[in-house]
């Protein structure tokens, strides 16, 4: 997209590692029109996981911490079930019951839940800590067949060629 659109813009979480226009911290607010989104750090998946919560706390963008009753893995690419398991507790399920959830993806088609749903149903997290711990290094699935390409293009914002490199700047 960023070969496409003039003047579109990166962002990504500072701690991630990866370059972009934008590198995000816990608390920092993305601004568009007369609306924002505030940044919370959830790593556990990846050390650059956020969600975005909207201002009025009606709805949050997960990415792959929190799925609908599900979550990211947690066996690769700095993964962490007890820091994933904290970040979603301390970051996510504190957000009000109505609060709409939307991941970053669902295999099954689904695409909204919200937190009173997820805290009371999600069949890892409703779990304690150590039974988490023990799901998450059990689950034994296969290495995704594309994250050798998308884990480096993720780290340069998806951009290869030059002329059209991500900067690391913070705005």
């Amino acid at each position: 997209m960023k070969t496409r659109l003039a003047g579109l813009k990166s962002a990504i979480s500072k701690v991630s590692g990866a370059s972009a226009d934008i590198l995000l911290s816990d608390g920092d607010k993305i601004a568009f029109g007369k609306h924002y989104l505030t940044v919370r750090e959830t790593p556990g998946h990846t050390d650059g996981c956020v969600t975005l919560v909207t201002q009025d706390r009606r709805m949050a963008f997960t990415g792959d911490a929190l799925l609908i009753r599900g979550c990211g893995r947690t066996d690769f690419q700095q993964g962490c079930a007890e820091r994933l398991y904290s970040s979603v507790h301390e970051k996510i399920f504190t957000l009000p019951d109505r609060c709409l959830i939307y991941p970053a993806h669902d295999y099954l088609g689904q695409t909204v839940s919200t937190v009173g749903e997820e805290r009371m149903f999600n069949p890892r997290l409703t779990k304690s800590l150590e039974e988490f711990v023990n799901i998450m290094n059990n689950l034994n699935l296969p290495k995704p067949s594309k994250i050798d390409i998308s884990v480096p293009a993720n780290l340069v914002c998806g951009v290869h060629h030059v002329g059209m490199p991500c900067t690391r700047r913070r705005e």
